[in-house]
């Protein structure tokens, strides 16, 4: 059986940020420990062998290094698995912190991915980040101490207050700390969240300074190292997320857990958003067919690389549409596409506008 992707979701954390809209509750012991079998048993259940593994949240770190040690157990991986764990600083790097990376380390957890967010205190505080920026040092010395050197940060853009000068200092933080691998997302004030509900009384850099500030992204974390392989991430070479990869490549994938999605046999499905549900055993929904060539484009064109004629044709046995270059080329003019007789993709300015742009080549 051919290796594919395990994300799985853990549902809990202590607080929700108020720009949040993931599927999470606060803790109980008893339902983190009742969850935590519903998982084995899932996994167990599916088989399969996998070579990127993905715990995402939620905070997966807040369930235990015990507990994910458990999980693991759990999960048959090729040698060369990518094993992710999210985890929150003000957890895992707190002075008080009883989270062991060594025993995760063991367990094969050989990828950190922390919420960062800004290395402005003051940003960190309006955003609801529990602890400061000393927590995300601590907890990034304990990943590798461990020997987990794979270090991912998050940052946030366009932000309250956020200036090109905060923006410097928390990339220059990024760099400083050994990051090998930089999310930076734009943030989308989400229906349903507390941000949402006074989001007329935030201090939001309007539409052009936002886009100046993910173009200042860009181009300081290139000058730090870091090139962009897709709209919102960024790496030094060989650090890309071969998990992340493998959604935007259209590959095979199992979610397991509340909430989770799947792709796999050409068909997607997922788990509702119930923690009982889960653990009760009631199984995922069906969600459709998944993987046709409007979607695969759609994803394509996310990665810096874009749509490789080659790689297209190569899975849809014919080429890309006359229609789709010639809107591609009438695209180029503006600068927002990038085309030549191997692909298409995105331009940096394209990024800002990917949504219009990929519907219009679609």
């Amino acid at each position: 059986m051919k290796p594919i992707g395990l994300y799985l979701h853990i549902p809990f954390c202590n607080g929700k940020c108020p720009y949040c809209d993931f599927y999470s509750v606060n803790p109980e012991s008893k339902k983190i420990t009742a969850y935590v079998d519903a998982l084995c048993r899932e996994i167990d259940k599916a088989g399969g062998i996998y070579d990127t593994v993905y715990f995402g949240g939620g905070t997966p770190s807040l369930i235990g290094s015990d507990n994910i040690e458990k999980i693991m157990k759990h999960i048959r991986r090729t040698d060369d698995c990518e094993a992710t764990l999210e985890c929150n600083p003000s957890d895992t790097g707190s002075v008080n912190s009883a989270f062991d990376f060594s025993v995760v380390a063991e367990s094969g957890i050989n990828r950190i991915s922390m919420g960062l967010q800004s290395a402005d205190d003051a940003e960190r505080k309006i955003l609801g980040r529990r602890g400061g920026c000393e927590d995300v040092e601590r907890a990034i010395a304990r990943a590798k101490n461990a020997g987990i050197e794979n270090v991912s940060l998050d940052l946030m853009l366009g932000i309250p207050n956020q200036t090109a000068g905060s923006l410097q200092k928390s990339i220059d933080f990024c760099k400083n700390s050994g990051a090998k691998h930089i999310s930076a997302y734009i943030l989308k004030i989400e229906e349903g969240t507390p941000f949402y509900n006074i989001k007329n009384t935030l201090s939001l850099p309007d539409e052009d300074e936002t886009c100046d500030l993910y173009l200042s992204a860009v181009e300081m974390l290139e000058k730090a190292g870091y090139y962009q392989y897709e709209i919102s991430n960024f790496s030094e070479k060989e650090y890309e997320s071969r998990h992340n990869l493998k959604y935007w490549r259209c590959e095979e994938y199992l979610g397991i857990g509340a909430s989770a999605h799947s792709f796999f046999g050409d068909k997607r499905f997922y788990y509702e958003r119930s923690i009982d549900d889960f653990i009760n055993g009631i199984p995922p929904v069906d969600d459709g067919s998944g993987g046709d060539e409007e979607e695969y484009i759609m994803l394509a064109l996310r990665l810096s690389e874009g749509l490789v004629f080659d790689k297209y044709e190569k899975r849809f046995g014919k080429s890309v549409s006359k229609e789709t270059i010639k809107k591609a080329r009438e695209l180029q003019k503006h600068g927002l596409v990038n085309i030549d007789d191997n692909s298409i993709s995105l331009t940096v300015q394209g990024f800002l506008v990917s949504n219009s742009v990929i519907s219009s080549l679609i």
